[in-house]
């Protein structure tokens, strides 16, 4: 027996041989399938994330180019603290003239600063901003970053959420800035899922190795935008779920696809002395975002991407600014 590898009906992975085989998988659960989507349609998303400069955004965007790697959002970790004026106003100009969405992460982190706690083998706090001092600095940086024309903020902590919302709901931040949450404190239960969002969470990155079904139970809860390493990064796991990307597009939209890189040295926070693999990373990063891509395709399920362009939430669930 042969098959097509062209074929574009949808499929899953080895479906037709293993059907033949008397191997074949039960059908998918209708009621497993997300009824959510983006606003103006589409299911999926796609990111690139560890975009640490402008060069490194060069370098993104001409291999996205040359692999025809279509790109809604590139994400940034070292923080803003770590870039220039000049650098964020190169990297605000260049993905706008792409209209691509770009997500610079904000202020001091626990695992950073002089905090031992994080150095034990609980790791404390994690990455959350320990003291005012801390949450000051992350709002240091947004407001630095949103006046310079970013439009994204990343963020790993509760309280600098919550802040950051009720500045873009005041007015201290523009109103169309968008909030991401990291997958470093990232929910792992739909209960969680939902107060990110009402704490003015635009989308929430969700560790990556959270099962389908924890994924069905999520968006049974909530439909904000959801971000998910495709491949994580060794710190985060290691995980390569390229084979689900169907599925997880399935069950988990609206879903940003996240293409990071496992056995990679850790690049944060940038410095020129990591720059040889901070852009030779990047590169990568992109072709296995073409790696994913391609499997989607070959299995029919690379419809329903989002517009290029597009990247506000829709309508979501909040709590009273003024409770």
């Amino acid at each position: 027996m042969t098959t097509d590898a062209s074929a574009t009906a949808a499929r899953r992975p080895g479906e037709q041989v293993l059907a033949a085989l008397g191997l074949g998988a039960p059908a998918p659960d209708p009621a497993d399938t997300s009824t959510h989507s983006f606003p103006g349609g589409g299911r999926w998303r796609t990111e690139i994330p560890s975009c640490e400069g402008p060069e490194a955004l060069g370098a993104v965007l001409k291999e996205a180019s040359r692999l025809d790697v279509p790109i809604h959002r590139i994400s940034q970790g070292s923080g803003v603290w770590m870039l220039t004026d000049a650098e964020i106003t190169e990297m605000v100009d260049a993905t706008n003239e792409r209209d691509i969405e770009l997500c610079l992460f904000t202020g001091p982190r626990g695992t950073w600063d002089i905090g031992g706690s994080t150095r034990t083998d609980s790791r404390g706090g994690g990455l959350r901003a320990r003291g005012h001092d801390a949450v000051a600095g992350c709002v240091e940086d947004a407001v630095r970053a949103t006046e310079l024309g970013v439009k994204c903020l990343l963020v790993a902590d509760e309280g600098v959420l919550w802040t950051l919302h009720r500045a873009r709901a005041t007015g201290l931040i523009p109103a169309d800035t968008t909030l991401k949450v990291s997958a470093l404190i990232g929910p792992v239960n739909p209960a969680a899922y939902a107060v990110y969002e009402r704490l003015g969470a635009d989308s929430v990155n969700v560790p990556s190795d959270l099962t389908l079904d924890h994924l069905t139970e999520i968006r049974r809860v909530s439909g904000a935008p959801m971000d998910m390493y495709i491949e994580a990064p060794d710190d985060l796991g290691g995980y390569v779920r390229m084979y689900e990307v169907a599925e997880l597009i399935r069950r988990g939209a609206p879903l940003y696809l996240k293409f990071g890189l496992s056995k990679a040295p850790a690049i944060y926070p940038y410095g020129h002395h990591l720059r040889e693999v901070t852009l030779s990373t990047a590169r990568e990063r992109v072709r296995r975002g073409r790696l994913a891509l391609d499997l989607l395709a070959r299995h029919g399920a690379d419809g329903h991407m989002a517009p290029l362009g597009s990247r506000l939430p829709g309508e979501l669930n909040r709590f009273d600014i003024q409770s």
